[in-house]
């Protein structure tokens, strides 16, 4: 099967028609950078109001219309639906006739890789998995923010230059990632950004019982360079009363969470 051509993004006209189904805050912006490097979409899928103002805004113009449809309009369709939402979209799409031979079929889900897609391939699509790590506003500024960000990228290995040309395209850094690893790759992204969101929000409480008027002000250049400390060395960043191994004031600290 012949993987489709993706010649120098400044070539015009378009060179793929792009479809997504899940007009969330993924699939929206994913569209649009393609967008930006030459591609063309051509119809997205949405029920809610929120899909249908972040489609407005992201992709103005572009019709909405039904799963179905965008499959029918598309060499390149985007499934930006929940986790638990894919695997019975993919064999509904693939049961009903929708998938083309040929046809670019990319889930953006960081928990499968491309066997959830088996149904779609087994219709002649080409199946790949980019997942962006990346947290999205479903605004405008998350295709700057694409520039840059990691893939988590798993395809077949015929396609696989073809995966890591479309995240390139999007302004993203490809990663590659095993079938078997993606359920633990997903955790790791999950862990780090669920925790950071916590116990920032966390701290930010404490402060404002404390009398901060504005923790994130005091916050922001503390965390900002825990974080680049942390990503640079690790445990070796710990800092302060731990590092130091001023026990009574742990304690302290301790007897004051406690309280």
């Amino acid at each position: 099967m012949n993987t489709p051509s993706l010649p120098d993004p400044h070539d015009r006209p378009a060179r793929l028609t792009v479809g997504v189904v899940g007009a969330g805050r993924v699939g929206p912006a994913l569209a649009a950078a393609l967008q930006l490097a030459g591609h063309r979409p051509v119809a997205v899928s949405g029920v809610s109001d929120a899909s249908r103002r972040r489609a407005d805004a992201l992709l103005p113009g572009v019709p909405l219309v039904s799963p179905a449809e965008v499959l029918a309009a598309a060499d390149l369709v985007l499934l930006t639906v929940p986790d638990d939402t894919l695997p019975g979209l993919v064999e509904g799409l693939a049961a009903t006739g929708a998938v083309r031979p040929g046809q670019l079929l990319v889930h953006t889900s960081g928990r499968y890789g491309v066997g959830v897609l088996d149904p779609a391939r087994r219709a002649g699509a080409l199946p790949l998995a980019l997942h962006p790590a990346m947290t999205f506003t479903g605004t405008p500024v998350d295709v700057q923010r694409l520039a840059g960000c990691s893939f988590g990228v798993t395809a077949p290995d015929e396609l696989r230059l073809a995966a890591e040309a479309l995240v390139i395209e999007m302004g993203g850094e490809p990663e590659w990632i095993a079938e078997e690893a993606r359920p633990l790759y997903h955790a790791a992204l999950a862990l780090g950004a669920n925790h950071l969101v916590t116990l920032v929000a966390e701290a930010m409480e404490l402060l404002g019982t404390a009398g901060v008027t504005a923790p994130d002000r005091m916050l922001g250049p503390l965390l900002g360079a825990a974080l680049d400390n942390a990503l640079r060395s690790g445990d070796a960043a710990l800092t302060g009363p731990v590092a130091r191994g001023d026990a009574g004031t742990v304690e302290a600290h301790v007897e004051q969470l406690r309280a």
